[in-house]
């Protein structure tokens, strides 16, 4: 029993938490009087934002939902890859890691469910980019469109007094002076292992700090050992960032990019490092806003009957299982109001086939409380005690449970393709349908089993069988 009073604990303070995460966005305005005493109200509750600062580290979340293309519309831009310097056999491979590297590059942003293919036509080899909800486009746009190809460069090594000589006797056809002070070498993005935001311990301005891999770090060990109190520039796109003295050889692989950054762009810079390099560049050739696909009819009627659906459910739990159906209602009302504050701290985009996944998900949640509460029921057929009973139901309903949830998870798996494996599904529809689904198995075993048991043992009536209390006495007096 103080094991089931723990968890119920746990239940209230984490339902407590999500329905302030999941509260929608409320005004309140009172100006009145109440005898002598003036009443004056003017605020805002939902839609609540994080921003805490634990152990020096900074954490912003923003809680607001994130509907997709489908409810709210979005951004379209259409990218040309300019493919001059490819060979043409090796055109459609350019064009599709061009595509996951932007797709990589927007998740990262943390823009979900993004609609991103390809088309080709006379010629043309395009990237069409649908993103749901943004509001700062030249930002993002900005972010998928640069190359961000990495490398770094010495300092051109000045000519000797021989060459300066042998350069002035050529008076016919003098040589062109040196006008790139800096040299590339062979250390480029492409032994990139990670990039992160940091800050300057001296002046506090943001900075990125990049990880090479194995091979990188021994590259840029001796590029640094071969260059001491020589300078080292760091170019994107070949444009320079940062060109800092080298004072002694830097082992480890790690590195810094300093400039004048924003955090902003700093940011946005750590996101195109770790999505990697487009291999060919391009451009935006157009981009406009698009509205959603549905209509607000349609998206009305679909939210309509998922509410009927779970009213319907809710009243055959109560009418079917009386007081322990009461608290699988309230075991559902727990799962629901976490499932939406995890929904937006992920965030997850909430697309109509989202919906569906959700709306999905609660029918499977009270499939676990049916398959214990139909156990429960055999056991107190066959006279045992409502305590004895309810623990044995929920023992013996657990193993049927957890293989109908295991095979769902294999499905979800298998829809949602974390991997990105080609022969599987790559829908972003179908993905965020996965996601839900995926989100409402997991929080279901929670408040299936855990939330609901920790109700029944507090509150349910723990009775004695009379069967089973004429059993007891009757091998009492065979002892006696």
């Amino acid at each position: 029993m103080k094991r089931q009073g723990f968890w119920l604990w746990i239940t209230i303070f984490t339902a407590i938490v999500s329905l302030l995460m999941a509260l929608p966005r409320y005004e309140i305005k009172v100006d009145r009087q109440i005898g002598p005493i003036p009443i004056k109200i003017d605020t805002v509750i939902g839609d609540y934002d994080i921003d805490a600062n634990l152990f020096g580290f900074r954490f912003q979340r923003d809680l607001r939902f994130q509907p997709g293309l489908d409810l709210q519309g979005g951004v379209q831009a259409v990218l040309e890859a300019d493919l001059s310097e490819i060979e043409e056999d090796l055109y459609d491979e350019a064009l599709d890691s061009a595509k996951e590297i932007i797709e990589r590059r927007i998740n990262f942003f943390g823009v979900v469910e993004p609609n991103i293919y390809t088309s080709v036509a006379d010629g043309s080899h395009r990237i069409v980019v649908e993103l749901p909800g943004v509001t700062d486009t030249e930002e993002v746009i900005n972010l998928i469109g640069q190359t961000a190809q990495l490398d770094f460069r010495e300092e051109a090594p000045e000519p000797t007094d021989a060459e300066t000589v042998e350069s002035a006797s050529e008076e016919e056809a003098p040589s062109d002076p040196i006008t790139d002070p800096w040299v590339k070498t062979e250390l480029t993005g492409k032994y990139l292992k990670q990039a992160q935001v940091g800050f300057d311990p001296n002046t506090s301005q943001p900075l990125v700090e990049i990880t090479f891999d194995d091979e990188g770090a021994e590259m840029f060990a001796e590029l640094t050992k071969n260059n001491i109190g020589k300078r080292i520039a760091i170019f994107l796109d070949d444009v320079p960032i940062t060109a800092p003295t080298v004072e002694q050889a830097i082992v480890g692989g790690q590195a810094v990019i300093q400039g004048q950054f924003t955090t902003e762009q700093a940011n946005n810079l750590a996101l195109q490092l770790n999505a990697g390099a487009l291999p060919v560049p391009v451009s935006i050739i157009s981009q406009k806003n698009i509205g959603p696909t549905l209509g607000e009819e349609t998206i009305e009627e679909s939210i309509f009957a998922g509410l009927v659906g779970i009213l319907l459910v809710g009243v055959f739990m109560v009418i079917n299982y009386r007081l322990l159906g009461v608290f699988a209602l309230v075991g559902l009302t727990i799962y629901g109001l976490l499932t939406l504050a995890i929904y937006r701290y992920i965030p997850v985009t909430l697309t109509l086939s989202g919906i569906a996944g959700f709306i999905l998900s609660i029918g499977m949640a009270v499939d676990a409380n049916i398959l214990i509460f139909e156990r429960i029921r055999e056991e107190l057929r066959m006279g045992k005690d409502t305590a004895v009973a309810i623990k044995v139901g929920f023992a013996r309903a657990w193993d049927s449970i957890r293989d109908a949830n295991s095979a769902t998870l294999i499905t979800v798996f298998i829809l949602f393709n974390p991997l990105n494996w080609s022969f599987l599904v790559t829908s972003g529809t179908v993905r965020g349908f996965a996601l839900t689904l995926g989100i409402g198995v997991l929080l279901s075993l929670f408040t299936g089993v855990i939330v609901t048991k920790a109700l029944i043992f507090q509150f349910y009536p723990m009775q004695r069988n009379p069967l089973e209390k004429q059993i007891q006495e009757i091998k009492e007096e065979e002892k006696s």
